[in-house]
């Protein structure tokens, strides 16, 4: 219970830190943080939490982190959901706690997106669905290789954190444009249900391009990771 209630907290600060500085400060006037600092809110949500309770379950913070492990050899199959659950609940209460903010705010409008992820008149590009999938495969892929990476024993011993939260502070850099950056089903999940009609609609991306991202990351590092005799 200690380790899913690590999780739930973590994905908490995760949604609360990331999306909170989308909604609430990303276009703030005169002083509003922007894409860059959306990027690095989210990295350092990561970067906290990894020091804060990565000794406790692993600080995955992400069902698709989870099912990578899973695959990658590095996590148990039987905790598999428990993570799950607990991500997505701590997800869902961190919109909540962040959709009561954010409607203190005259004029607030929750279907202008709440930091939701989107594809087609939903990307804040307007990218297509094609795009918004090969991106969210791909950056989870990558994100899976280095989590892995920088946790093996064989890594520079520490830094695993900050390589990380760096990490996803890039993919966010990269893919805000296209989909918003989800990398994570569980902070996809979060803000959507309050959004409800095209959010939820399309949050079936969100769940199944990262997870596949994530599974082709545990192989490709299992390929080129793997201690050789």
């Amino acid at each position: 219970m200690q380790k899913y209630g690590a999780e739930f907290f973590g994905t908490f600060w995760l949604v609360l830190g990331g999306c909170g500085s989308a909604v609430l400060a990303a276009a703030f006037p005169n002083v509003g943080i922007g894409l860059l600092g959306v990027s690095l809110a989210f990295g350092l949500t990561v970067l906290t939490m990894a020091f804060a309770i990565g000794h406790i379950s692993g600080c995955h913070l992400n069902p698709a982190v989870s099912v990578g492990l899973w695959a990658g050899g590095r996590f148990q199959a039987n905790q598999l959901l428990p993570y799950i659950v607990a991500q997505v609940a701590g997800a869902i209460v961190a919109g909540g706690v962040l959709y009561i903010i954010a409607s203190g705010q005259a004029g607030f409008d929750v279907s202008a997106g709440f930091a939701s992820n989107g594809y087609g008149a939903h990307s804040p590009g307007g990218y297509s669905l094609l795009a918004a999938l090969v991106t969210e495969v791909v950056m989870t892929m990558m994100f899976l290789v280095v989590i892995l990476g920088a946790t093996d024993k064989r890594a520079p011993q520490g830094f695993a954190p900050v390589a990380i939260g760096l990490c996803l502070t890039l993919i966010h850099l990269i893919s805000i444009p296209v989909t918003n950056t989800s990398v994570n089903p569980a902070r996809s999940t979060g803000v959507a249900v309050f959004v409800g009609g095209w959010a939820v609609a399309q949050l079936w991306l969100f769940w199944l391009a990262p997870i596949v991202g994530g599974v082709m990351g545990a192989a490709i590092y299992r390929f080129i990771g793997s201690e050789k005799d």
